[in-house]
């Protein structure tokens, strides 16, 4: 069934600012508000986000209670979230899929916010933002993001189309299409076995990207996966540019690792899309949209739905 999508932004929305995992800095949060008032945006937050309990920006029931009261208020057309870290996964029990459901919101985040992409789009049935947090990457401009699919994918009502930047290859060629879901290898990973666990549908498109995690860790990883049947799931697999994960010195490199693991994997497989942890401008991704994937000479990874609808529909149904 296709998924549930929030109203289009435009010039002049609220969007609400949450952090569902770690604390951050200052200046850059200060610079991601900046950078979305560029956007023609009104950003807004609560006093909360700025609390600290260890590695934690407050403790699971506060973070939640904020991040409801923006997903609810009926004048916020997107929740951003100030960063990811860790601590995401400890809201899901206080965030069920019928409230979400009834004031659709687009989610924008990545990294360990992949723990609420994940919940809002398989289990949930919703359209999320695979995109920028607040600090890291628009607190740094848009050397750190990708300003033009940020922006269409909040505010078209047409699919981005073809996305090929630099850098992408093909692992095994091939062609499919499928619903696309995914995010953080790592978080993925460790939400099976849980009443959250990922859980796309037959046939999907799967994206996953990490930073930092040493080709044995891919493996380790990716194994679970397999193990689980969400590798067998999937129609294509689209893996980041996967930054950090060569073994020091060189030894190996994550590519080579990954490309050993996926070879008799039955359908296309692309290497090196710059969304979410990336050393260039991040790609936002919609994730729950139509998407097909092109892998030989000239791969591409082609968004063929929209992530957002009619405004004035959503509007009415707000009341």
């Amino acid at each position: 069934m296709p998924s549930l999508k929030p109203g289009a932004l435009r010039p002049g929305d609220r969007v609400a600012i949450v952090a569902p995992a770690s604390p951050f800095s200052r200046d850059e949060f200060d610079g991601g508000l900046a950078q979305l008032r560029a956007l023609g945006y009104v950003p807004e937050f609560d006093e909360t986000i700025f609390d600290r309990r260890r590695y934690l920006a407050g403790d699971p029931a506060s973070r939640a209670r904020s991040f409801l009261r923006a997903w609810q208020d009926p004048g916020i057309r997107a929740v951003f979230t100030a960063r990811g870290g860790y601590g995401s996964a400890q809201l899901l029990p206080f965030l069920p899929c019928h409230l979400l459901r009834a004031t659709p919101t687009l989610l924008v985040g990545y990294s360990d916010i992949t723990s609420l992409l994940s919940v809002i789009t398989t289990r949930c049935g919703m359209v999320a933002l695979h995109g920028p947090t607040v600090t890291g990457r628009l607190g740094r401009g848009e050397a750190a993001y990708d300003r033009i699919s940020l922006v269409h994918a909040m505010t078209s009502t047409t699919p981005l189309g073809a996305l090929s930047p630099p850098g992408l290859e093909t692992i095994v060629d091939g062609e499919a299409s499928g619903l696309l879901f995914g995010g953080n290898l790592t978080q993925i990973s460790a939400s099976l076995g849980t009443p959250w666990a990922f859980d796309p549908p037959e046939g999907a498109v799967l994206f996953v990207e990490d930073v930092n995690e040493r080709p044995y860790r891919l493996d380790r990883l990716l194994t679970q996966l397999r193990h689980a049947g969400i590798l067998n799931r999937a129609s294509a697999l689209v893996f980041g540019d996967m930054p950090g994960c060569d073994e020091p010195g060189g030894e190996m490199t994550a590519r080579e690792v990954v490309g050993d693991l996926v070879r008799d994997f039955a359908g296309p497989v692309l290497w090196g899309f710059p969304s979410g942890h990336t050393g260039s401008a991040a790609i936002t991704l919609p994730l729950g949209v139509q998407a097909r994937v092109v892998a030989g000479a000239s791969p591409a990874l082609i968004i063929e739905e929209a992530a957002v609808t009619d405004a004035c529909a959503i509007e009415h149904s707000r009341g």
